[in-house]
């Protein structure tokens, strides 16, 4: 997809950029950006140390009644 762009191309927008947002601007741009990477790869590599979590087995309950009675409390969806 990017194999036709050389030097000249990156130049000209690197440089329709820093038009665009300003010399202040960009580092910041930059560091936002980088900050949104590491986020998501730390979210990714959460997602995959959760995922080897072994479920409890499931009962089978005869009816409505049965679930009620054995819900003392709500379930936490945050443990904190």
């Amino acid at each position: 997809m990017f194999e036709n762009i050389g030097p000249m191309e990156l130049l000209m927008i690197l440089v329709l950029v820093l038009v665009l947002f300003g010399a202040k601007r960009v580092p910041e741009i930059g560091a936002s950006i980088g900050k949104g990477i590491r986020e998501f790869k730390r979210s990714m590599n959460d997602i995959g140390d959760s995922s080897s979590v072994v479920e409890a087995p499931r009962q089978n309950l005869a009816s409505v009644e049965d679930v009620e009675e054995q819900r003392t409390e709500p379930r936490r969806l945050l443990n904190r």
